[in-house]
């Protein structure tokens, strides 16, 4: 079974890159387990209270352009939070922390001949600009070479265990959650044949 919401759109809030804390869901909606990003994001701005210090971004694939932004901004915020979805062969739906320097294979050549890669452009930031980089990921169970919208079960049940790594990356006690499960996100569920 796949699941699958209409409603996770990018970001379209300038400023909101210029908080303490940006927090950047990085990912393709269309391209199964590769959503996660987005998916965490959006369940952190619908079911989380958080701080005004702190943004959330659902960044989708235009993670390269706000963070080289950001490197070229006199003004950054102290810590960018990432959140992806990997290949690193560990369980499906495993959440992990993940060093800027550890960045998978076939995740550090992601560039086209316009980007820089995603994982040189957070290098940047966290050695000369000092911002603190901190990447939370998740083992995928599944990426199809082809559109195929929707999260796996599992990593659809990581979602909110990926939310709560991110709160702990920001001090932030878990007590502050608005709602309890992604059901509340008006997420639509579709059977996969």
């Amino acid at each position: 079974m796949a699941v699958e919401n209409s409603k996770i759109e990018p970001c379209k809030n300038a400023d909101a890159i210029y908080r303490d804390v940006v927090i950047l869901g990085c990912g393709n909606i269309l391209f199964g387990d590769d959503g996660f990003g987005p998916w965490v994001a959006e369940y952190l701005k619908n079911c989380v209270e958080l701080p005004e210090n702190v943004s959330v971004i659902n960044a989708g694939t235009s993670v390269r352009g706000i963070l080289f932004d950001l490197i070229l901004s006199p003004q950054r915020p102290k810590k960018i939070i990432v959140i992806d979805a990997v290949d690193t062969k560990r369980k499906p739906g495993e959440v992990f922390n993940l060093n800027v320097d550890e960045f998978p294979l076939n995740k550090i050549d992601d560039f086209t001949l316009h980007e820089m890669p995603t994982s040189n452009l957070l290098k940047e930031l966290k050695e000369f600009c000092n911002v603190d980089v901190v990447i939370i990921a998740a083992q995928v169970e599944r990426m199809p070479e082809s559109v195929s919208p929707g999260l796996s079960g599992v990593l659809m049940e990581s979602v909110a265990v990926a939310a709560e790594e991110v709160l702990k990356s920001c001090n932030i006690p878990l007590v502050k959650m608005k709602k309890d499960t992604l059901s509340e996100m008006e997420i639509r569920k579709e059977s996969k044949s």
